[in-house]
C-alpha cells in the first residue's frame, strides 16, 4: 500500500477530464496508476496506428463515458523533439525509427523489410536477375 501511495503522489497529474499516469501493466491488462491502479484500459490511437504502452511509461488517460467512469489510454509521454521541423512526423521504437521529413524525405533507421524480405535481399535478387538476363 505504501508503494501505491508513493506512485500516486509522484506520478499522477490530473486536469479535468484527463489524467497523466504511469503504466503498471502492458498487454491485455493495460494497467495505469491514476491515484489508484486501473486495469483493462483500452488504448486509443489515430486510425491505422497501433501502439502498446510500456510498463513505466507516462501516458495520458482520457476519462471517457457519461460520468468519466470508462477511462482509456489516449497518448504516450509528452515530447519535446527539437529535431523535427514543422509538419514532420516520426515513429520510433526500440532500435528503429521512421521519419517523414520535409520535401518528401523518408529516413529509416534499423532493418527495412518489404513483404518479409530485407532490402538487402531484394537488391541482391534484383542484381542477380539482371545479371542473368545479360548473360553474366
Amino acid at each position: 500500500m505504501w508503494t501505491a501511495s508513493q506512485m500516486k503522489e509522484a506520478n499522477t497529474v490530473t486536469q479535468g477530464a484527463a489524467a497523466i499516469g504511469v503504466v503498471t501493466a502492458s498487454g491485455a491488462e493495460n494497467g495505469v496508476c491514476l491515484g489508484t491502479e486501473r486495469r483493462r484500459l483500452p488504448v486509443m490511437a489515430p486510425g491505422g496506428y497501433h501502439w502498446q504502452p510500456r510498463v513505466g511509461e507516462s501516458v495520458l488517460v482520457l476519462k471517457a463515458g457519461n460520468n468519466g467512469e470508462t477511462p482509456c489510454i489516449l497518448a504516450g509521454q509528452s515530447q519535446n523533439d527539437t529535431t523535427l521541423q514543422p509538419g514532420e512526423v516520426a515513429l520510433s521504437g526500440p532500435g528503429c525509427s521512421l521519419k517523414l521529413g520535409q520535401n518528401g524525405t523518408v529516413c529509416v533507421q534499423g532493418t527495412l523489410s518489404i513483404n518479409g524480405r530485407t532490402l538487402d535481399e531484394l537488391i541482391r535478387s534484383m542484381v542477380t536477375a539482371a545479371m542473368a538476363e545479360q548473360g553474366g
